[in-house]
């Protein structure tokens, strides 16, 4: 059973990640130590709320160093979740313009909505994936994930989106750059869809 480490930052209700990932086969840890982040085999990165404030708070904590450590060094399995994906980026304009972890090549942005849309991004939408990924791996395109946002992240580098969802026009739904990974949606929130991605994440 594969250890997981769910990074404890102050920005998320850890205790469905947690559930979802123990649902699934992963032995999840719930944490904020460097040592326990170390060790996984795997790490997960979620978040609910502001770019400004995770940055801020990742930082406070001293995780930057441990986290960059486990996923551009070590190269384990690393799934950033709604903030923690777009904490990824290079950049973010929410709260002023920020200075993110910096591994994915993208600006996250505030969405434009098309007519007849309204922000935030709440509820049920598609997402399509745009390259094949083992984190889709026997999982219908089009299937529908649990999104909430306002922000989303936008690639400079195209090979980078993994899958986009139709809202504003198209947005970027999940990120891809070698063992890192992103999605804009909900997994422990999305049902057996959410619970099938997980397990592909698993089994990286």
């Amino acid at each position: 059973m594969k250890t997981v480490a769910i990074v404890d930052y102050g920005m998320c209700n850890l205790d469905s990640v947690a559930r979802a990932v123990q649902e699934c086969g992963g032995d999840p840890r719930v944490t904020a130590d460097p040592k326990t982040i170390a060790s996984a085999d795997s790490v997960i990165l979620p978040g609910v709320g502001a770019f400004g404030a995770g940055m801020a708070h990742l930082r406070e904590r001293g995780l930057e160093a441990p986290l960059r450590e486990a996923a551009l060094e070590r190269k384990v399995p690393f799934l950033g979740i709604c903030l923690g994906m777009q904490l990824l980026s290079t950049r973010g304009e929410e709260s002023g313009d920020t200075k993110g972890l910096g591994w994915i090549d993208a600006e996250t942005v505030l969405i434009k909505p098309a007519a007849g849309e309204r922000l935030p991004h709440i509820g049920w939408n598609e997402v399509r994936p745009s390259q094949e990924s083992p984190l889709f791996k026997a999982i219908a395109p089009g299937t529908d994930y649990y999104f909430v946002h306002s922000y989303a992240v936008r690639p400079n580098d195209a090979s980078l989106t993994l899958a986009t969802a139709p809202f504003g026009g198209g947005v970027c739904a999940a990120v891809k750059k070698g063992n890192i990974y992103g999605v804009q949606f909900h997994p422990e929130k999305s049902q057996k869809a959410g619970f099938a991605l997980l397990r592909n994440f698993l089994s990286l």
